[in-house]
């Protein structure tokens, strides 16, 4: 008897100029495929904007409110995601690890808008692997399937416990100028 994959709740980061695409990427992998569940702010999921620009708070917020209970961050990038101040911060976050909140796995996933000349934020490149040695995070094209998805979030789910994460950069303070 063959046992499906575990749906597991992961939190989207994106730049909101993507929405359309992240919306269209929940609605074919959560509400039809039930691949995950959607776990984030916007795009059709049920959190509310954090309308701060502490830092610090919306960290900790980001981390109760949305992280708290997700295992896996899927950092869905768009051609100007790298930039955003947001986006740096819920990697952050992802990747910390305390005594109410464990880390999450971490995954970047490639938009089809995105496709030709992708740029990855730059707390998720100081968490990918090389040929010599694994990475905390890994990075993917748009998947083609339910199944490279469901593959690609188990890889990130497991990593959680197998890597120590880089999360010694410092944290966005502005979002960077994309051109």
């Amino acid at each position: 008897m063959s046992l499906s994959p575990r749906r597991r709740k992961c939190f989207i980061s994106y730049h909101h100029d993507d929405e359309a695409e992240v919306r269209d990427f929940i609605q074919e992998f959560d509400n039809v495929r039930d691949i995950f569940i959607s776990r984030g702010i916007g795009a059709g999921m049920p959190g509310d904007v954090l309308n701060s620009s502490n830092r610090d708070y919306i960290m900790r917020r980001v981390r109760e409110l949305y992280l708290r209970d997700s295992t896996v961050t899927i950092v869905m990038v768009g051609k100007c995601t790298w930039a955003r101040r947001y986006v740096d911060w819920e990697i952050a976050s992802t990747l910390r690890n305390d005594a109410r909140n464990s880390r999450s796995g971490l995954v970047g996933i490639v938009l089809p808008s995105a496709a030709r000349a992708p740029k990855a934020p730059v707390r998720l490149s100081d968490n990918l692997g090389s040929s010599a040695a694994p990475g905390y995070a890994n990075w993917y094209h748009y998947p083609a399937t339910p199944k490279s998805l469901s593959e690609m979030i188990e890889e990130a789910y497991a990593a959680r416990t197998e890597i120590i994460p880089n999360n010694s950069r410092l944290l966005f303070s502005n979002n960077r100028e994309c051109k």
